[in-house]
């Protein structure tokens, strides 16, 4: 069976994985932190598929979702000169089966749409309020008819972190985990139950005034995803946590735009 390669730019990592059908068999992540070159990302790519067992070759289709625009370039052009794939890279004029209920949908990040693709997709039929839990915190709405309506955006735990520890004199960067107790007797527990405790009432009141503001304060079905969305497993929050929701999303993408050609100039496409 043919392989499909999905990779989420973010912030601080590229996410990516290889899918045989439905089922993911390798996943990785690189930083971002600094940008490569073409030639770079294809040998860190090559590389890495043939340490995870996978031949590039078998490879025949590539889609991309970006919120860091001058990341999509190297990442890309990796695909396209060293794999002979045009990826499909998910930004407006794509197919995507939402219909984008916002002022401006072309301002929607392509992580976000790619978690609705997958969620409506998983869950269908359902009011829903998705959480990815990343660089930064984002929480969308899309209701059972598939209409994606917006949402909200806070920082996230990692970057809360380090804003308090480039932003203050004595407060150290700390490990980020779930506290023992709110009540913190050093300074470390002291920043950990701030981070913890305090991001676990942000989205709880999020959660709370979406579900409110969206559904009539009907509760929907909170779908977590995320590095740090495990970490609030048993609070009572999310009704179910996707870990690599947003590659499932990217897979959906390859499917609702047809398969994308080795070789050649990118495919006319729309929403």
């Amino acid at each position: 069976m043919s392989l499909r390669l999905c990779f989420d730019i973010g912030n601080t990592d590229i996410y990516g994985g290889v899918f045989r059908g439905e089922e993911l068999i390798a996943e990785f992540r690189k930083s971002n932190q600094t940008r490569p070159t073409v030639d770079e990302f294809a040998v860190f790519l090559v590389q890495l598929l043939r340490l995870k067992g996978v031949d590039p070759a078998d490879i025949d289709a590539v889609a991309v979702a970006s919120v860091v625009p001058d990341a999509i370039s190297p990442v890309s052009g990796a695909v396209r000169v060293h794999l002979g794939i045009e990826p499909l890279v998910l930004q407006a004029g794509v197919r995507t089966g939402l219909k984008l209920r916002v002022k401006e949908p072309s301002e929607v990040g392509a992580d976000r749409i790619a978690n609705a693709i997958a969620a409506v997709d998983r869950f269908p039929g359902r009011d829903l309020i998705i959480v990815d839990t990343g660089t930064a915190t984002t929480l969308c709405v899309v209701t059972a008819a598939r209409e994606y309506l917006g949402g909200a955006i806070v920082a996230g735990l990692g970057l809360s972190m380090r804003a308090l520890g480039r932003g203050t004199a004595k407060l150290p960067l700390v490990d980020i985990r779930q506290p023992a107790n709110a009540l913190g007797r050093t300074t470390i527990e002291n920043i950990q139950s701030g981070l913890f405790f305090g991001h676990l009432g942000t989205l709880r009141e999020l959660i709370a005034r979406l579900a409110e503001e969206a559904y009539g304060g009907v509760h929907p079905m909170v779908v977590g995803t995320g590095g740090f969305a495990p970490l609030y497993e048993d609070f009572g929050i999310f009704d179910r946590i996707v870990p690599d929701l947003v590659l499932r999303g990217l897979l959906r993408a390859i499917d609702l735009n047809n398969e994308f050609p080795r070789s050649g100039a990118a495919k006319g496409i729309r929403l």
